[in-house]
């Protein structure tokens, strides 16, 4: 059964019309009655099956206002760079024995960072961090020796665009704290990203079939594109 603040949210949903996101936040926003700062979500599905090949993006985008959660980053790292890393606000660095620690199941980190010398001995361990998203890959610089960059951007407010094999994808725009300032400037970056996405793939009508925006415990809206992508 539904709780009494569902309820109230469901009563204030006049209809399922698509609307600009513009007009569509501040009704988000006023949905978030938690006591936490609840997370801004989109929710999108892309045409990733086309008659000739299977679409599967992949990439990465530094958002203009951040994304308003503290991620852990770790490095793994030859002792040379070590300084380089924690200097750069890494949470976790080490070199073989921190790859020791990952192989016996220590993953308390979102993003791990490691410079190309050690990526062949971390890459032994694909089976352990490539299903949990966590191996680094050169295409979204996370396979550098720019330790430095690398570091700064994640804890900035990196976040990847990634869909399922259905053509999902789920990433977050920041946090009902956030102006709507912020969240449009996050909001049409990931926009513009996606329609270069398209450019370089070979796409058969429109890329993006639907887009919706929500709070962490809130309901969904679908949004009206500017223009399709």
């Amino acid at each position: 059964m539904s709780s009494k603040r569902f309820k109230k949210l469901f009563e204030n949903l006049k209809s399922q019309e698509s609307e600009f996101v513009e007009k569509l936040l501040p009704q988000v926003k006023k949905n978030c009655t938690t006591k936490f700062d609840e997370s801004i979500d989109l929710s999108l599905q892309i045409r990733n099956k086309q008659k000739k090949n299977e679409i599967n993006l992949r990439t990465v985008v530094t958002l203009p206002s951040g994304s308003g959660k503290k991620i852990n980053v770790a490095v793994v790292c030859e002792e040379a760079k070590i300084k380089e890393a924690k200097d750069a606000g890494a949470d976790i660095v080490g070199g073989e024995d921190f790859i020791e620690k990952i192989k016996s199941g220590e993953l308390n980190f979102e993003k791990l960072i490691c410079t190309p010398s050690m990526m062949i001995k971390l890459s032994k361990l694909g089976k352990i961090l490539g299903p949990k998203g966590l191996m680094p890959n050169p295409k979204l610089g996370t396979v550098t020796e720019n330790l430095k960059k690398a570091v700064t951007e994640t804890k900035s407010g990196q976040v990847e665009i990634k869909n399922d094999k259905d053509g999902n994808i789920g990433l977050s725009v920041g946090k009902k704290s956030f102006s709507d300032e912020k969240l449009l400037k996050n909001y049409r970056l990931i926009v513009e990203t996606l329609e270069k996405e398209k450019s370089n793939h070979t796409v058969k009508g429109d890329l993006i079939r639907n887009i919706f925006i929500t709070s962490s415990m809130g309901i969904s809206y679908k949004i009206k594109l500017e223009k399709n992508i």
